[in-house]
């Protein structure tokens, strides 16, 4: 009975040996190794061998990127106005072993940094500033986190605030703010809209205007140049009448055509006025006529007139 126990007892004791020897590292992870109480080595990812009873695997760290959630808090900000504010953080284990003895709970240690910081930076800010700048709080609770978490073997990588809520009568009277902003707004845009119609209306009215009266005056000046080219036209038509007239007269019995021609339109003359008029008409001085008659009967023949 004995004898075919303590091949049994050799066999676990074995198993145990085994067991406390080889270490399985997942990938990402790194494992603390104390030898008798002291740090000794970290293994890295793979198969690893520890001396059993005399070393032993301490801390167990991921060295994933980690999310960690920073409790809501009540900030007061520069303009003394209460703000709630929640956050989330994420950092990484950079170093295995300041992170097994830099802290006894980095994790919390982070989280009530972060909360320090965060009251800080929003103390220095109105209460505006904290919505518009929330890309600055975040980098410098980052920053700030990340010189402290150097000890500690953690790199504190981002920082985002997931909200910022103020209090119910602050968003009331932002809210009103706001629809006054934008009713002011737009009163502004209806009244640019009028202004640049009436700019545009005169501006029309002004070009049409330039318009006209730049078709106007060119029309006078075109009709001006036109009557002023008719008058050079009967001008010149005239003088060339007259020169050929002169020249008529100056040739042989051109004087005699020249009385021919008015005793013509003298006989001509009081002949329409007989056919126009009922009444006949007879001159005062009967002698006129027939000298005039007699004139142009003695140029027909060619003789000169007589003296009367």
């Amino acid at each position: 009975m004995e004898a075919g126990l303590i091949p049994l007892v050799i066999a676990v004791i074995a198993l145990i040996f085994i067991i406390r020897t080889f270490k399985i590292v997942p990938q990402q992870h790194a494992w603390v190794v104390e030898r008798l109480g002291k740090y000794d080595r970290t293994l890295t990812p793979g198969l690893k061998f520890v001396v059993p009873f005399v070393e032993r695997v301490a801390y167990r760290h991921s060295l994933k990127e980690v999310p960690l959630d920073v409790p809501s808090q009540v900030c007061i900000t520069k303009d003394n106005t209460q703000l709630q504010v929640d956050g989330i953080i994420y950092f990484q284990v950079t170093d295995p072993m300041r992170a097994s003895y830099g802290s006894s709970n980095y994790v919390f240690a982070i989280t009530q940094l972060a909360q320090t910081l965060l009251r800080s930076v929003i103390g220095k800010m109105e209460l505006d500033k904290t919505f518009e700048e929330r890309d600055a709080i975040n980098a410098s609770v980052v920053n700030a986190l990340d010189d402290a978490a150097v000890n500690w073997g953690v790199k504190v990588l981002r920082y985002e605030i997931k909200d910022l809520t103020p209090p119910a009568e602050i968003l009331r009277a932002m809210q009103a703010q706001i629809t006054a902003e934008r009713e002011k707004r737009a009163l502004i845009a209806a009244s640019e809209g009028r202004k640049q119609e009436q700019i545009n209306i005169a501006t029309g009215e002004r070009e049409a205007f330039i318009a006209r009266s730049e078709g106007e005056r060119q029309a006078e000046i075109n009709k001006a140049q036109g009557e002023a080219a008719a008058i050079v036209a009967v001008a010149n038509a005239t003088a060339d009448a007259i020169r050929k007239i002169a020249e008529a007269i100056r040739s042989p019995g051109g004087d005699q055509a020249v009385q021919l021609k008015v005793a013509e339109r003298a006989v001509d003359a009081f002949s329409h006025l007989a056919q126009k008029n009922n009444t006949m008409i007879v001159p005062a001085n009967m002698s006129e006529v027939s000298t005039l008659i007699g004139t142009a009967m003695t140029l027909m023949r060619g003789k000169p007139p007589s003296a009367p």
